[in-house]
């Protein structure tokens, strides 16, 4: 069920932008009497599933969810009609239109995709506003992980700054380092301030480990599932426990009770429990899994204070504008990571198993609207990109006529076509190719 719902929520996602993004084009061209042959939900290479002719363009759905398209006459596209390229142009097609018109229509799907972005960022903030954990809140500290640990930081360090520069948002830490090449962690340890320094080889392990560090919480019991083993539940351990001591010594936090679960597998263990202001004494054989066999709390809102930004109408709209032209921002520099080799960041690029996996197994409209935003955004980033068989490869040569003053000829823009497919189709089957490996390792 959970698979299930996962792609429903993509299918969707990825229906909705692709319709408005070939809409966006769809408009242009009939502003300008453009005339469109086909306007089609996914892919129909062969045949269709559904299909019906209104006027002179027929709309239909593909079969094949890896895009849409529409066709526009006298344009040379990715259905590769050549034949109608061998007649003299006529007044309602592409190529007869003047550059700017054309240029306008070609651009149609990324300004769409773009703009919903940031209308879909501003409704969810009237809506919903913007929560998130202030790193002055996260009074514990972080817990770390060991790539955490080779850059110097311990759990229980309070993250001050990254390079000079104070946090207002935890949940940025990690995204900051990674973007904008951070080069010292100040943390505060104990009451001592020092310096950490970032290397360059940290990042490629960063970015296959974005859980490089989480605010450090207490161990409290928050479900014991009846339907596996459970050393919790045989010992009489119950929902709301919080652990506070193992063998007489003093453990206040998840990191602490993890560590010493492992170091006791197959030991009878005396643990201290705090279980409604009442001090417990329970022991525990604890299994070789090392595990209690629990589901431990992880909201954030049982042990820190949130901060939660409310926002009228009004003052939503510049502010879902703000969020887009930082997501833009963000987006562009994770994409500068795939072409430096030393990141190692291609080796992250997944296809549409990993985008799928993005959203929730449970229907969450909250996310689904942000993954689709970003999503959006994605989709507009990608197409403007100058690579021939895209929208911005297109744009590309219409610059190169307006500029010039001369048009590239057909035959030129065919094999461009064709050599953008070869490239696009490449980058599909790496991307995809990457999901298949990963769940292969798994």
């Amino acid at each position: 069920m959970e698979i299930l719902i996962k792609t429903a929520q993509f299918l969707l996602s990825l229906s909705i932008l692709i319709i408005l993004h070939e809409l966006g084009h769809f408009t242009f061209a009939k502003l300008f009497k453009t005339r469109v042959e086909k306007f089609y939900l996914f892919f129909d290479p062969w045949f269709s599933i559904f299909k019906v002719k209104k006027g002179e363009t027929e709309y239909g759905l593909g079969w094949l969810p890896l895009g849409g398209y529409v066709k526009i006459s006298g344009m040379i596209d990715e259905s590769m009609d050549k034949e109608q390229l061998k007649l003299p142009p006529q007044p309602y097609e592409f190529r007869s239109k003047p550059s700017w018109q054309r240029l306008l229509i070609m651009l149609g799907g990324v300004l769409v995709n773009f703009i919903l972005a940031l209308v879909i960022y501003s409704m969810m903030l009237y809506a919903w506003g913007e929560r998130y954990l202030p790193n002055e809140n996260a009074t514990y500290g972080v817990m770390v992980d060991s790539l955490a640990m080779e850059v110097g930081l311990q759990n229980g360090d309070k993250i001050v700054s990254l390079d000079g520069e104070e946090i207002d948002n935890f949940f940025s830490i990690v995204p900051d380092i990674l973007l904008n090449e951070i080069q010292t962690i100040t943390v505060n340890r104990d009451g001592q301030i020092l310096d950490l320094q970032v290397s360059e080889s940290v990042i490629p392990k960063l970015i296959k480990n974005p859980e490089f560090v989480v605010p450090r919480i207490p161990f409290i019991i928050a479900e014991i599932p009846t339907e596996d083993e459970s050393a919790a539940r045989e010992a009489g351990l119950k929902e709301g426990d919080k652990i506070i001591a193992f063998n007489g010594e003093d453990v206040s936090f998840y990191d602490e009770v993890r560590d010493k679960l492992n170091e006791n597998k197959q030991s009878k263990v005396l643990l201290s429990i705090n279980r409604d202001n009442q001090i417990l004494e329970i022991p525990v054989d604890i299994p070789e899994s090392g595990k209690l066999g629990v589901y431990t709390e992880a909201s954030l809102d049982k042990f820190f204070e949130l901060k939660k930004i409310e926002y009228d109408f009004f003052e939503s709209i510049p502010a879902g504008i703000n969020k887009g032209f930082k997501t833009v921002k963000d987006y562009l520099k994770q994409f500068k990571l795939i072409f430096k080799p030393e990141t190692k960041a291609y080796e992250s690029l997944g296809g549409f198993l990993k985008i799928g996996s993005f959203f929730p197994g449970t229907w969450d409209w909250h996310v689904f609207w942000n993954m689709t935003a970003f999503l959006s955004i994605i989709l507009a980033v990608m197409n403007i990109l100058p690579i021939p068989a895209l929208d911005g490869g297109h744009v590309m040569f219409l610059l190169y006529e307006m500029i010039s003053g001369r048009k590239p000829g057909d035959k030129f823009l065919e094999y461009a076509q064709l050599a953008g497919m070869i490239i696009l189709l490449s980058l599909l089957i790496f991307a995809n190719g990457n999901d298949i490996v990963q769940l292969i390792k798994k």
